[in-house]
């Protein structure tokens, strides 16, 4: 009689990154609960191994075509200091969304050749900043926004004194209406967003944006289909868009554009583990469980940019065209998790629900609860052993909406999740695939401290990257 050996390695782990030893999840060599006894809980933990590989699986995709690739990493994925050291240590660039990202990324030492500035709603402060700093680009979202950066570079130069020694260069924002099978709050191309100039502005734009060349050089255009986008076709048919509004503006004025931004959106797929995917709705598991390659993304983009190239005899235009790419979450999602405590328990007579409390609550992991996002959940405590038995889990917050599962019924996360039997308080969770969109969006909510965070290095070491709040923090900007 045959057997057949079956692997009991979890569908989790990740070699060198995520394993199990001695029946315990470790984090690059470092024990889980090592970490919790260390560091407290919850705990945000970050990989540098993981950030440094997933940047490298971009710059391997840039070398596989042959044309300039630029990555800026989306910060507001993630803007922790030391996550944007490693980012710039890897040798990639920077896109900001605020004055304070800005701040943080030249903190860090960002040339301001290396930085993007986006965002709809950029104060006058901030864009003083901007063209102050003299930054790569400022992606202007509407028409209205050429004038307001021309204004902040005659406020600048006047505090200088003379005349700009070079005009703010800025690239325009479209948005040119296409969808994707991401979540709607995730898809920014569509004509509902609050995102970008229509298609049918872009001539006006460009001819807006060409008045002042002593005050403002446009030097892009710039998309961003969406976040966590599993199919090729819409990167491709946004380059399409793109292509022939830089050929129509370069026919019409005679200017020459430098790049074509394609934005984010390279996906991560969050169902490594397949175990509960079935409870989700085939959309969900679609996006969820994409495994579209970054090279993928460019190889496309550019066989379409070839062929618009050479279908309007063009390509002279491309060969001077950079392809630039703003990658958040494809570099920090799955380099990052957190690990919560088991607090509370208790089962309910009439459903035979078994309940666990923990002290990771929406206040840390609020996509879960806006999005009803989807994070594996193991037991770190157990990790090697099967988990099979089904609990209704919750965070700490006094919020009926504080739960793992959709309150609201509509199936977009698993009712139960699976856990190993007999889970008891004390016992450490971990939610994976949790490091973008995390940690940059936690809020005191209920007057919780926030957590702490920790890098792992190469060689396991565990260093503080965030404080643990105090009670003090919580008041520190309150006036009584």
């Amino acid at each position: 009689m045959s057997s057949t050996t079956v692997s009991t390695t979890p569908a989790w782990t990740i070699s060198d990154y995520l394993e199990v030893r001695d029946g315990h999840l470790n984090i690059n060599a470092a024990d889980a609960l090592d970490l919790i006894t260390k560091y407290d809980s919850p705990l945000f933990v970050f990989s540098e191994p993981r950030i440094r590989s997933n940047i490298q699986r971009l710059k391997s995709a840039a070398d596989s075509v042959d044309h300039p690739i630029r990555f800026f990493y989306a910060s507001k994925a993630n803007s922790n200091m030391a996550v944007l050291k490693t980012v710039f240590d890897s040798g990639i660039d920077v896109e900001v969304n605020s004055g304070g990202e800005l701040f943080k990324a030249l903190r860090i030492g960002f040339r301001p050749d290396q930085i993007i500035f986006n965002g709809t709603s950029k104060s006058a402060s901030e864009l003083d900043e901007a063209v102050r700093a003299g930054i790569y680009a400022i992606n202007v979202d509407s028409i209205y926004e050429i004038g307001l950066v021309e204004e902040a570079v005659k406020r600048v130069s006047a505090e200088d004194g003379h005349a700009p020694a070079k005009p703010a260069r800025i690239t325009l924002r479209l948005v040119p209406e296409i969808g994707t099978r991401s979540h709607l709050g995730l898809q920014t191309a569509l004509l509902t967003s609050k995102f970008g100039i229509s298609s049918s502005e872009v001539l006006e734009a460009f001819r807006r944006g060409l008045q002042n060349p002593d005050l403002i050089h446009v030097c892009g255009i710039h998309i961003h289909v969406g976040s966590q986008t599993p199919d090729v076709e819409p990167f491709a048919e946004a380059f399409r868009s793109m292509w022939e509004h830089l050929v129509a503006i370069h026919r019409e004025t005679g200017h020459t554009l430098e790049h074509i931004n394609l934005g984010g959106g390279i996906p991560v797929n969050y169902l490594r583990d397949r175990s509960q995917a079935d409870q989700l709705p085939q959309h969900e598991r679609d996006m969820l469980g994409a495994d579209l390659e970054p090279s993928v993304v460019l190889a496309e983009a550019l066989r379409v940019a070839r062929e618009s190239a050479r279908a309007a005899g063009a390509e002279h235009l491309l060969e001077q065209t950079t392809i630039l790419l703003e990658p958040g979450r494809s570099i920090i999602a799955d380099a990052g998790l957190v690990l919560t405590s088991v607090l509370n328990m208790k089962q309910r007579p009439e459903t035979l629900d078994v309940w666990l409390l923990t002290d990771a609550g929406y206040n840390i992991m609020l996509s879960m609860n806006n999005y009803k996002w989807y994070y594996h959940l193991i037991s770190a405590s157990r990790a090697g052993e099967p988990h099979e038995q089904e609990y209704k889990v919750a965070g700490p917050l006094c919020d009926s909406g504080d739960v793992y599962f959709d309150i609201e019924r509509e199936g977009r996360l698993p009712d139960y999740r699976r856990l190993p039997a007999n889970v008891k308080p004390g016992e450490i969770l971990a939610l994976l695939n949790s490091g973008a969109y995390s940690l940059a969006q936690m809020f005191h909510y209920n007057g919780r401290p926030l957590p702490a965070a920790v890098m792992i290095r190469k060689d396991g070491t565990a260093e503080l990257i965030r404080r643990r709040d105090t009670y003090e923090d919580l008041v520190t900007n309150d006036i009584w």
